[in-house]
């Protein structure tokens, strides 16, 4: 879709540079991973920015259909959200979606420019001195969210950007396109600044990542993109993959440094965490916090990462906790750079809505990734899920029709890495089960691929689920707190009563006929539920079998397929 300039800083202009600063850095991900140096060089800062991109802007997305649901589609401080709702989901959910030193650095420059720019709840929009402050705001909250700040950086870029924004005049667009400029030019004179970037031949990967961010904030407001500034200051230098190093604003280790990664996302009050600062800093290097008003995103290196994940746990709730082992080979890189040992031939990986549906998946071989209510995994995730399987050829089950594009990216980028990967576009853990059944690693590739999509393919699916506001369905007006029946992702039946409802739906679904009739138990769904089907289905299909399995919290009460 052609994106429309804008003159002003409002929700719309939050909305399409999150969409433009993701395509760009689509495009320019591998170039950004390739230049990777400082001061990890794990080959995942173009990927970690995307990622950290790519959940602020399924967050601004979110913000805007709960708007449309609800009929007020517009922005502004009348119907639709407002520039301060925007711009609060895009800071929140790139905090909660940032990967690596790189992207908690950008999250942190988002949550800056979201201070000034939410500064007044009753504006609809800012003009360019807004955007001038927001900036000045963004490169200063970044500086300070580093333990120990070194120039030639993306926080050297940052601050070069919003300097120059401040000395502009006029409208957003000019501002935009001063950012960019200021940027641009202190990102070529990075390797002047690092030795281990002037030795690779390289600019600093985070800072090229920003001025692309940068360039999708000038075409937002001006509909022009700027030229890119080539990676590589010398065409016959290549990256120097021995370097220590991770693209960020840290200092870099005095020796081969620490052996682990620590990330974790941080419920604590601000003293708690001005207590953590300290004594992470103590056991390792590449701190970066940030984050405010109770939630946090922590970044170290450290060489005890129990002893990390320990001081989280003193100062408040660490959740979502990811440790990478650099000297095992965990690390984000690409081709060349796997774990070593054997790999295995052919695996699985699937989206799971529940725990138990996991542990299901598990045994049948699968390598699954939780998505939990409300919490849609991410394409890194799943890239992340690929790695882990460590195999040639992988299956991807997305088992959600709004996760198919999410699989595909990931599907593309692990391509890139010498995977074999084909996606079957499944769009229920029910018909994810179905193709799992029929999966033999042992048979060529195509031909499993084809029988798993053929089962899939061959099984309706329904949900049965609790309603959270009124609105229009395929079956009429519901209210919130009805019972909804779903088949094949459209509302059929509106009941008060689970039971009631979830016996409709099988019997709509058997009316066609089948074989095998698998019912999925939700925490919430009432325990006679799963007797009472099977007892319906006995008495009404004989020929037809059941069988049960509890998933969880999994978000639908009930999950229904029919082979």
């Amino acid at each position: 879709m052609a994106q429309v300039p804008q003159t002003f800083f409002d929700a719309l202009a939050v909305r399409s540079w999150c969409g433009l600063a993701l395509d760009a850095l689509g495009r320019a991900r591998e170039e950004i991973d390739a230049i990777n140096v400082y001061p990890v060089a794990d080959g995942d800062t173009g990927t970690n920015l995307y990622l950290t991109v790519e959940s602020a802007a399924a967050a601004v997305e979110a913000v805007f259909e709960g708007h449309e649901a609800g009929g007020n589609p517009g922005p502004g401080p009348g119907p639709g959200p407002t520039l301060a709702d925007a711009v609060h989901a895009m800071a929140h959910g790139a905090l909660i979606g940032a990967r690596g030193n790189s992207g908690t650095i950008l999250a942190q420059l988002l949550r800056g420019m979201a201070q000034v720019l939410a500064g007044d709840e009753t504006a609809g929009r800012a003009d360019g001195r807004g955007l001038r402050l927001a900036l000045r705001q963004a490169a200063d909250s970044a500086r300070q969210a580093v333990a120990h700040p070194v120039e030639g950086t993306v926080l050297t870029v940052a601050s070069a950007a919003a300097d120059a924004a401040g000395a502009a005049e006029g409208d957003c667009g000019a501002v935009a396109r001063a950012a960019h400029e200021g940027a641009r030019a202190a990102l070529a004179e990075t390797p002047d600044r690092l030795a281990v970037l002037r030795r690779a031949g390289v600019v600093d990967a985070g800072g090229r990542g920003l001025v692309a961010v940068l360039a999708a904030l000038v075409a937002t407001f001006t509909g022009e993109t700027p030229r890119d500034l080539h990676a590589r200051v010398d065409a016959g230098a290549g990256p120097h993959r021995d370097a220590a190093g991770c693209a960020d604003g840290a200092a870099v280790p005095e020796s081969e440094g620490p052996a682990f990664e620590v990330i974790y996302l941080l419920e604590a009050g601000d003293t708690a965490v001005a207590r953590l600062r300290e004594r992470l800093d103590r056991l390792g290097d590449s701190l970066v916090v940030v984050g405010g008003d109770g939630l946090w995103n922590v970044h170290v290196h450290v060489d005890d990462a129990g002893a990390a994940v320990e001081a989280g746990v003193e100062a408040g709730r660490p959740y979502r906790i990811r440790i990478t082992h650099f000297g095992a080979g965990d690390v984000h890189t690409t081709g060349a750079g796997r774990a070593p040992g054997e790999r295995a031939e052919r695996a699985v990986v699937a989206v799971v809505p529940g725990e138990g549906l996991a542990e299901l998946y598990t045994q049948a071989g699968a390598t699954t990734v939780l998505a939990r209510p409300g919490e849609p995994p991410a394409s890194g995730e799943l890239v992340e899920a690929v790695r882990r399987a460590h195999a040639r050829e992988v299956v991807l089950l997305p088992n959600d029709a709004e996760l198919r594009h999410t699989a595909a990216a990931a599907a593309e980028q692990v391509r890139a890495e010498g995977v074999r990967a084909a996606l079957i576009p499944t769009r229920s853990a029910i018909q994810g089960i179905a193709a799992l059944a029929v999966h033999e690693p042992g048979r060529r590739f195509d031909e499993d691929v084809v029988s798993m999509t053929s089962a899939a393919g061959a099984t309706r699916y329904a949900e049965v689920t609790v309603a959270e506001r009124q609105s229009w369905t395929m079956a009429g007006i519901c209210q919130a707190g009805d019972i909804l029946g779903l088949v094949d992702g459209d509302v059929a039946v509106i009941g008060q009563d689970v039971t009631a409802t979830a016996e409709a739906v099988l019997d709509r679904m058997l009316a066609g006929g089948g074989e095998l009739v698998t019912l999925v138990l939700g925490d919430d769904a009432p325990e006679s539920v799963a007797a009472h089907l099977e007892g319906r289905v006995r008495a009404g299909h004989l020929a037809v079998d059941t069988v049960v399995y509890h998933g969880g919290r999994q978000g639908a009460v009930l999950l229904i397929g029919v082979e």
